[in-house]
């Protein structure tokens, strides 16, 4: 009796293992244990193999890098900036800094071309919407700053390069603000340090740049910046 009740514990601590592992593969993957299941065949000796098995371990590794390799952004991310607000200072020091021509840009038709019927309107080059918030979307040159980099600017606040253009190039950035008038009276054009905060990976979600307007450390900072700008305009 107590040899059964031996066997059927390990049976119970095995298939919780399996059901874990399982999860955890699904989580990173996005790929079920029904979908690997159906993508499966038995041989002539009965063991188990995936169809077309070389295609499939590489798609189940890109999708586990591509995972990763997001997390991994996002938590830098979100650690650096936590740690620049905590410390609530001006002291710019511990952060790398280049020295660019910052001028400004709309989504309209005076800076892209396009009318607020184009479907393209309000997009940047990532996908991510425009936007000017404690977080804004700027546009810069992928070969000095890759997409998803976070830069802080000062006198214009924390800027995510999630655009680029023809005539950004070199040391130049262009920030987003919502109308002409604010690109002239609050802008213009400057020569300025600015400070990398995190550099990107060469790619930026919606999901990322919601995440790092959302991060709780932040929301005190975003209020007051919210206040702020609706009190000058």
């Amino acid at each position: 009796m107590l040899h059964v009740q031996k066997l059927g514990k390990r049976f119970l601590m095995v298939f919780l293992l399996i059901g874990a592992l399982l999860s955890t593969f699904e989580s990173i993957t996005g790929i079920s244990a029904k979908t690997l299941a159906s993508q499966t065949t038995t041989g002539a000796d009965g063991s188990i193999f995936p169809k077309n098995a070389e295609k499939q371990f590489k798609i189940i590794l890109k999708s586990m890098y591509h995972a990763v390799d997001t997390n991994t952004y996002r938590i830098n991310l979100s650690a650096n900036v936590e740690k620049k607000a905590s410390k609530n200072e001006k002291n710019w020091s511990e952060y790398p800094s280049k020295k660019v021509v910052a001028t400004g840009y709309t989504a309209g038709i005076e800076s892209t071309g396009k009318n607020p019927g184009h479907p393209l309107y309000g997009l940047t080059y990532s996908g991510v919407k425009v936007k000017r918030d404690l977080f804004s979307t700027i546009a810069a040159d992928p070969k000095v700053f890759p997409l998803g980099t976070v830069l802080f600017i000062p006198g214009y606040g924390y800027g995510v390069v999630a655009d680029t253009g023809s005539a950004i190039k070199g040391n130049i950035i262009d920030l987003y603000f919502e109308t002409v008038d604010d690109v002239y009276n609050e802008w213009g054009k400057k020569t300025v340090e600015v400070y990398i905060i995190q550099k990107g990976n060469g790619k930026l979600t919606e999901e990322d740049f919601t995440a790092l307007k959302e991060n709780e450390t932040m929301q005190v900072f975003r209020q007051n910046f919210l206040k702020q700008n609706g009190e000058q305009k």
